[in-house]
C-alpha cells in the first residue's frame, strides 16, 4: 500500500518538473511512510512512497527496476495471487518475495495481458525507457485511486489529487463535478472538481508513447450464467468463494487484524478469518453520547462468539469532533460522506494496533443491502405498499423527517419512496442516489440536461431490471464514494485496509446471480444472510440497519454553528465566491433549525466541506 505519483512530458526535459515531482511525492507520505523514492529519465519521472507490507526489505522497495534498468514499476495495492502467478515469470530471477517483483516481470513478459489475471487491488505506472512508453492502469473495481491531467506539454498521475497540485495545472472549477457533488455528496465517474484533472476509470489502462495516449478498459466481463443455480448450492458456494477471498487477504508480514461494526458483512468476515487466523484483532468504534449510533453490543457478541481479541473504542461527542479538522484538512477533492469521520477515527485507533485491517465493504452493492435496494425492487413489482405510499404522500411529506430518530427516519424513508413511486423506473434510481434530486438551485451556473443524462445513461438503462440497479452502484457508488473514503480514511492513517467481498472471483459470481437470490420480499440481501445464518449470532439478525452514521445533524445545529455562520452561511462572502446562489442558500440554515430538517443537514455539510476546501486550496 502506497502513494504514486509520475509524469510524462511531451516538448523537452524541464528542471522545474524534478522539483515539483519530489514537492508532490512529499505530500502523499501518510500513505507510505516506510520510504520513498523517485525515478527520471529523459522525459519521464515517477516516484513513490512506501507502506511496506510483503516483503518490508528493502528489496521490496521502489521505484523498482528489472536487472537490464530498461523496465521500471511503481505500485500502489496489493496482488493476492502473486505466489500463484510466480511460475509465469520463472524466466526471471527473483531476488525479492514481494508481489511487485512479481508483477514488473509479468508486465515485462505480458504487457497488458498480464492485467486481466491479477486478484488484488491497484494502480500502477510501468515505463520502458528502449519505447520510451508509459503504461498506468487501475483494478476492476477502483479500490485504490488514479487521476490525472494532461495538457500539450505533459501527462501527469497521482494517488490524489493534492500531488497533482503540485505540477502547472489550472485551478478552474469544473462546474458539471460542482453539479454532481451537491446532488451525491461525492463526485461520480471520471469527473473531478478541478477542470482537466480526470479519475480514471476502474478496470482501465493508459498507455503513453511519444504524444500518443490511449485509453482502453482490460476486464473481460465474461461472469459464467447462473440462473439455474439452486439456492443451497449458491450459498455454498458464495461461503466457499469468500473464504478463499479471506486467507489470501489474510497473507501478510506486518500485524493484521479485521475492522468489527456488529453489521453482517464484516462479521460474515471475521467468521471466516477466525478459522485461519488464530486470535485475530478486531476493532470497533461506538458513540458514548448517542446511543442511537452505537452498535458495539453486536460486534463483542461477535467477538465473544469468534474468541477474537477485540477492542472497542468508546468515543464522546468531543472525541468525534477533535480529529474533525484533520478530516477534512487532508480532503483535497470535496468529499461529503460524512460516514468519513468514523472511518478515519476507526483506521487512526486501529493503526496503533495492526498495519492492515481487514473491512465488510462492497458487499451491500454486490448483493443488495440498502433500504433504497427494497424500494426499487418493490417498485418494480408494483407492490401494494408502493401504491398505498404513492397516495398518502402529500401527508407524510408534512411529517418531522430527519436521520436523528427511529420514527423521524422511518418517515423520512416512507416520504422519499412515495415520492420515488411518482417516477420512471430509471429516474427512481437517481432520486433514491441523491441527496438533492436536483441542485440547480443552489448553483449561478446550471448544466445542461443533456449533459446530466448523458452521465445517467452511462451507468444505467432506461429500463432497467433489479440487478442492473446494483452494477449501477458497482460502477458509481462504490469507486466514487465508498472506496474513496475507505482508501482516504485509511491512507491518512498509514493503514491498509483489504476487502473481501470485491475479490475477482466473489464479483463475479454474485454479478451472475438471479436477483431473487439477493433480494426477497423484505428481506435484503438475502444469500448473504441465509449462507452465515448458522454460523453468526442470532442476536445479528432482524434488526434495523443504521450505517456508520454520525450524529452529523446535531453538530451542525449547536457545536459547528457559529463556524457554518462564518464559512457558509455569509450572504457576502457567497456572492463575491461567484459559485451558489446566497438566497438559496441561506434558506438552508433556516430549514436546519426548523422542526422538520429532513436532509437538509446532508446539503449543508458538502456546501461546509467545499468551503473548507476551496479555502485551503484557493485562498
Amino acid at each position: 500500500m502506497c502513494g504514486i505519483v509520475g509524469y510524462k512530458l511531451f516538448n523537452g526535459v524541464s528542471k522545474s518538473q524534478k522539483e515539483d515531482l519530489s514537492n508532490a511525492i512529499s505530500k502523499l507520505g501518510q500513505r507510505g511512510p516506510d520510504s520513498s523514492g523517485i525515478y527520471f529519465y529523459n522525459q519521464v519521472g515517477i516516484a513513490q512512497t512506501r507502506l511496506s507490507i510483503i516483503d518490508p526489505s528493502e528489496k521490496g522497495n521502489q521505484p523498482m527496476s528489472d536487472s537490464t534498468g530498461r523496465y521500471t514499476l511503481i505500485f500502489n495495492g496489493e496482488i493476492y495471487n502473486y505466489k500463484e502467478l510466480s511460475h509465469l515469470v520463472a524466466n526471471h530471477q527473483l531476488k525479492s518475495t514481494s508481489d511487485t517483483e512479481v508483477l514488473m516481470y509479468l508486465l515485462i513478459n505480458e504487457g497488458i495481458n498480464c492485467l486481466e489475471k491479477l486478484n488484488g487491488f491497484f494502480a500502477l505506472a510501468f515505463y520502458d525507457k528502449e519505447e520510451d512508453s508509459l503504461l498506468i492502469a487501475r483494478d476492476r473495481m477502483g479500490i485504490k485511486p488514479l487521476l490525472y491531467y494532461q495538457d500539450e506539454e505533459k501527462l501527469v498521475f497521482a494517488s490524489e489529487m493534492k500531488a497533482l497540485f503540485s505540477f502547472s495545472i489550472s485551478k478552474k472549477i469544473n462546474s458539471e463535478a460542482l453539479y454532481w457533488y451537491l446532488k451525491l455528496n461525492y463526485i461520480p465517474g471520471s469527473l473531478a472538481l478541478i477542470e482537466g484533472v480526470k479519475k480514471l476509470e476502474p478496470g482501465h489502462y493508459i498507455s503513453v508513447k511519444d504524444q500518443r495516449i490511449e485509453k482502453s478498459s482490460f476486464v473481460n466481463n465474461d461472469d459464467q450464467d447462473q440462473s439455474n443455480i439452486e439456492f443451497e448450492s449458491a450459498k455454498n458456494s458464495l461461503v466457499e468463494r469468500l473464504e478463499e477471498s479471506v486467507k489470501y487477504r489474510l497473507i501478510s508480514d506486518v500485524p493484521l487484524g479485521s475492522f468489527l461494526s456488529g453489521g453482517l458483512d464484516s462479521s460474515a468476515i471475521v467468521a471466516l478469518a477466525s478459522r485461519h487466523h488464530s486470535n485475530l484483532s478486531t476493532f470497533s468504534i461506538g458513540y458514548r453520547d448517542h446511543k442511537f449510533f452505537d452498535e458495539t453490543n453486536y460486534a463483542e457478541l461477535v467477538a465473544e462468539k469468534f474468541q477474537t481479541n477485540h477492542t472497542t473504542f468508546s468515543l464522546t461527542n468531543d472525541d468525534l469532533l477533535e480529529d474533525l479538522t484533520d478530516i477534512i484538512n487532508y480532503i483535497d477533492e470535496p468529499f461529503a460522506d460524512s460516514s468519513a469521520i468514523p472511518t478515519y477515527i476507526l483506521s487512526k485507533h486501529t493503526r496503533k494496533h495492526v498495519k492492515v485491517a481487514l473491512s465488510g465493504d462492497g458487499a451491500d452493492e454486490l448483493f443488495g443491502g440498502y433500504y433504497k435496494h427494497q424500494a426499487l425492487n418493490d417498485s418494480l413489482e408494483n407492490s401494494l405498499k408502493g401504491s398505498l405510499l404513492k397516495f398518502l404522500n402529500p401527508l407524510i411529506a408534512q411529517l418531522p423527517q430527519s436521520r436523528s430518530g427511529s420514527w423521524t427516519n422511518l418517515i423520512r424513508r416512507a416520504n422519499k419512496y412515495g415520492k420515488m413511486m411518482k417516477m420512471s423506473d430509471h429516474e427512481r434510481y437517481w432520486f433514491l442516489a441523491s441527496i438533492v434530486n436536483d441542485p440547480s438551485h443552489l448553483l449561478l451556473k446550471g448544466v445542461g440536461f443533456e449533459r446530466i443524462q448523458s452521465l445517467k445513461n452511462l451507468f444505467l438503462s432506461n429500463d432497467p431490471d433489479f440487478n442492473q440497479y446494483l452494477d449501477a452502484d458497482l460502477a458509481m457508488l462504490l469507486p466514487g464514494d465508498m472506496l474513496t473514503k475507505v482508501d482516504l480514511m485509511s491512507m491518512a492513517n498509514s493503514l491498509e485496509v483489504r476487502v473481501p467481498f470485491l475479490d475477482k472471483n466473489v464479483v463475479s459470481f454474485a454479478r451472475s446471480l438471479p436477483a431473487h437470490f439477493k433480494m426477497n420480499g423484505r428481506q435484503r440481501k438475502r444469500i448473504v444472510h441465509e449462507a452465515f445464518k448458522d454460523i453468526l449470532p442470532s442476536e445479528l439478525y432482524y434488526r434495523p440497519k443504521k450505517g456508520f452514521e454520525v450524529p452529523l445533524l446535531q453538530w451542525l445545529r449547536t457545536d459547528l454553528l457559529r463556524d457554518l455562520d462564518n464559512s457558509l452561511f455569509n450572504s457576502d462572502f457567497l456572492v463575491h465566491q461567484g459559485f451558489f446562489q446566497a438566497e438559496e442558500v441561506m434558506k438552508l440554515r433556516k430549514k436546519l433549525l426548523s422542526n422538520n430538517p429532513g436532509d437538509v443537514h446532508a446539503t449543508i455539510w458538502a456546501l461546509y466541506v467545499f468551503q473548507k476546501w476551496y479555502s485551503n486550496y484557493f485562498v
